[in-house]
């Protein structure tokens, strides 16, 4: 494929902002400029038309532009709705309603304008109401970019050390520029190892286990049998909030979330993404007596929600279009999803072994990842010892010249979306198959 014209946007782009792109985790290779997004395609300022798996890290659940989700913000837009910056809206209760309906466990909810803005409240929160400082997240996970969160993702086994049970891996640090006091009460242990767990709750005075109940940031790494229920009998026994990062999980592989396939109850939930189909919304919700502390009359309480931007009408209105579709379509969308998923799992698996390729390929609804390794991975440590990155990063690229986009970097989810069709699975397997023999 031709990528001249994103070239020289790129090159553009870099006269006044820093990387030519305005997020460092959109400076992957090949550089590619997209101008327009129609269902389940992108194209690029160069013409080049590819079947979209990223869904700009996996809010598209149904697909770029929907129409419904697109019409609701258009009949918004048309009748006045604006910011306002003071007060309250019809919408933003409107909103909050759906959200609550749809996921049992949130008595009340409030809105920010990102996930790590969500995430951020779920930690302040959960300090406010346990009076306890101290948090405990999942090596392998990402719960956003600030401070006490940005850590421990793909990180090199040489910095992160041999895989530990109840104990903690040393923190490490995805950007420069943070706080060195930002580790002190946060403490990194090992995804589905509840022993670890118990052994922090016994050790720290810890306020909130923050996690992704699948973690979606490092492929498709999904929960043993019993670890969820296990960290809420754990939180219970403990004093501890368990706040469970539903930014990616939510709304795509359940309406509930997540949490209703796995049967647990968190204490806070929080939601990005998917629940808005690509606008720029974050939620973070839960029990009453938690949440409610945004509201203490007691200041040395309560807790502070603030932004601009929070509940912005047209956001509203695509979080109420979207989430009215979901309700409206459940029945039939996520089975739809699910087998659509399926076959192209299948196909995949059954490529990999036709071209004598040691692949294992996860799946979770609609949520997918291919793992150059001979198992399914449980934790991260299973990923970096096993997984072929470079294979993996071979292969990705190769299917993006064949017109398949998925995000450029090993172990990065795929996601399926309901403006796919079963002739775009098909093709995305012709292109796949075409990227085998050639070899990668």
């Amino acid at each position: 494929m031709e990528h001249t014209k994103s070239a020289e946007v790129f090159a553009a782009n870099r006269k006044r902002i820093p990387g030519g792109a305005v997020s460092v985790n959109r400076m992957v290779e090949p550089e590619i400029a997209f101008v327009r997004g129609q269902g389940a395609y992108l194209w690029d300022v160069d013409g080049n038309r590819y079947i979209d798996y990223h869904a700009a890290f996996a809010p598209y659940l149904l697909g770029h532009a929907d129409p419904d989700v697109e019409g609701a913000v258009q009949r918004a837009m048309a009748e006045g709705w604006t910011l306002s910056g003071s007060g309250t809206s019809p919408w933003e209760g409107q909103a909050a309603e759906l959200l609550c309906r749809c996921v049992p466990s949130l008595d009340k909810v409030q809105f920010a304008t990102t996930g790590s803005e969500a995430t951020y409240h779920a930690l302040r929160l959960s300090r406010a109401f346990t009076g306890k400082t101290d948090i405990v997240v999942m090596q392998g996970g990402y719960n956003g970019w600030h401070d006490e969160v940005a850590c421990n993702v793909m990180t090199p086994l040489e910095q992160v050390g041999p895989r530990v049970s109840r104990g903690e891996y040393p923190f490490l640090p995805l950007t420069a520029g943070m706080s060195p006091e930002a580790a002190r009460h946060v403490h990194v242990l090992n995804f589905n190892d509840l022993d670890a767990v118990e052994w922090a709750f016994q050790n720290y005075p810890v306020a909130c286990l923050l996690t992704e109940p699948i973690l979606q940031n490092i492929g498709v790494v999904k929960p043993q049998m019993g670890y969820l229920q296990g960290i809420r009998e754990l939180c219970d026994r403990y004093g501890v909030v368990m706040a469970l990062d539903e930014v990616k999980t939510g709304f795509r592989h359940a309406l509930g979330g997540y949490q209703s396939l796995a049967g647990v109850r968190p204490d806070l939930s929080v939601f990005g993404k998917a629940i808005a189909n690509g606008y720029p919304l974050g939620a973070i919700g839960g029990k009453a007596e938690i949440m409610n502390l945004f509201e203490d009359p007691d200041p040395k309480r309560r807790v502070l929600i603030s932004g601009t931007y929070n509940g912005h009408p047209l956001v509203m209105a695509a979080a109420i279009g979207t989430m009215e579709k979901l309700i409206r379509e459940e029945a039939t969308l996520y089975p739809r999803l699910d087998a659509m998923t399926a076959e192209l799992t299948s196909g995949l698996e059954s490529l990999f072994r036709d071209y004598g390729i040691t692949a294992t390929v996860v799946r979770q609804g609609s949520a997918f990842c291919a793992y150059f390794m001979d198992h399914a991975p449980t934790d991260w440590h299973d990923i970096a010892e096993h997984h072929d990155m470079a294979r993996d990063l071979r292969y990705r690229r190769a299917l993006i010249e064949q017109g398949v986009y998925q995000f450029p970097l090993p172990t990065k989810q795929g996601s399926v979306s309901a403006a796919h069709s079963p002739e775009d699975i098909a093709r995305t397997l012709e292109a796949t198959e075409t990227v085998l023999k050639a070899g990668i």
